[in-house]
C-alpha cells in the first residue's frame, strides 16, 4: 500500500468518524420516536422542529412535548443572546487592545505579557467558572447573569485577541508613519487606517467570539447559579435518565444548516470580490 492511499483511507476515516454523528443527528431529528433512534424508525415527523410555535392544545396532546418546558427554553436562549450582547463587544475591545499593545509594544515583557493574556484560553473551562463564582461570591455578588459574562469574558477575550493580532502584523507600518509625518493624531490614525484595515479581522473576530459565547457549558455552568443558558439547559435535558428528548436534535439540525449556510455564503462573497 502506497504512503498517499494510506493518507487517504486515514482521511476518509477521519472524516466519517466526524461526521457521521452528524449526519445520524440530523436523520434523528425527523424520526417520530423519543428518545431518538435510528434502527427503531416511526414514521416520519417534524414535530421536533414545531416544537417552539406549535399551539399549546397540540403541545399537550404530545406525551413527549408536554413533558418539556418550552418557555424556560425560549428563556434561556434569550439569557444566551443576552450574555453574548455584552460578551462579544467587550471581548472585542479587550481583544483589540491586547492585539495593539503586543503587535505596536516592543518591551521585553512581551514575552510574558503573551502568555499572561492567552493563559485564560488554556485554562480548563471549569477552573474558571469555579474561579469566578469564587472571587465574585467573596465580594458578596451572588452567581447569575453576572459571573457569567465576567467568566466567559476572561476566554473568549482571547479570541479575538488572536484574529485581530494575526490582521495586524501584515499591516504597513509605514502608512501609520506617513500619517504621523504629515501630523495626524495617534486617534485619527487609529480611526482613519488601522482600524478600516482591521474590519474584515473585526468581523470574523465577533462572529468567532458570538459562537464561543452561546455554547460554552463548562465554564458558564460553574458561574450561572439559578440561572440558565441555551447550553447549560441542552446538557440538562441530555441528561434525561429516560433519554434526550429529539428536540435537541432538530436544535442541533438548525445549528448545522445555519453554519453551513453561512459558510458557504461567505465563501461565494470571497469568490465574487476576487473576480
Amino acid at each position: 500500500m502506497t504512503s498517499s492511499r494510506l493518507l487517504n483511507l486515514y482521511t476518509g476515516a477521519f472524516l466519517i468518524f466526524m461526521f457521521a454523528p452528524l449526519v445520524l443527528m440530523i436523520v434523528t431529528s425527523f424520526n417520530d420516536t423519543s428518545p431518538p433512534s435510528v434502527t427503531d424508525w416511526r414514521g416520519l415527523t417534524g414535530k421536533w422542529y414545531a416544537f417552539f410555535w406549535m399551539d399549546e392544545a397540540a403541545l399537550r396532546a404530545d406525551p413527549v412535548l408536554r413533558a418539556l418546558d418550552r418557555g424556560r427554553f425560549v428563556g434561556c436562549f434569550g439569557n444566551s443572546l443576552q450574555i453574548a450582547g455584552i460578551v462579544v463587544p467587550l471581548a472585542l475591545v479587550l481583544g483589540l487592545s491586547g492585539a495593539v499593545m503586543l503587535t505596536r509594544w516592543q518591551s521585553r515583557a512581551n514575552g510574558l505579557l503573551w502568555w499572561v493574556l492567552l493563559s485564560p484560553m488554556l485554562a480548563p473551562g471549569i477552573v474558571l467558572g469555579l474561579s469566578a463564582l469564587v472571587f465574585w461570591g467573596r465580594i458578596g455578588v451572588d452567581a447569575g447573569m453576572f459571573t457569567i459574562i465576567a467568566a466567559q469574558l476572561t476566554f473568549v477575550a482571547g479570541y479575538p485577541m488572536l484574529i485581530i493580532m494575526a490582521r495586524l502584523q501584515r499591516q504597513p507600518v509605514e502608512l501609520e508613519e506617513a500619517a504621523m509625518d504629515l501630523g495626524a493624531s495617534p486617534l485619527r490614525i487609529f480611526a482613519r487606517i488601522t482600524l478600516p484595515f482591521l474590519a474584515p479581522a473585526l468581523f470574523s473576530a465577533g462572529v468567532i467570539a458570538f459562537l464561543a459565547s452561546i455554547e460554552n457549558y463548562n465554564t458558564t455552568m460553574f458561574a450561572k447559579g439559578g440561572s440558565c443558558t441555551f447550553a447549560t439547559e441542552i446538557g440538562a435535558m441530555a441528561r434525561n435518565p429516560n433519554g434526550h428528548p429529539p428536540v435537541i436534535n432538530a436544535v442541533g439540525t438548525v445549528i448545522i444548516l445555519l453554519t453551513v449556510g453561512f459558510a458557504v455564503t461567505h465563501a461565494l462573497l470571497q469568490r465574487r470580490e476576487r473576480a
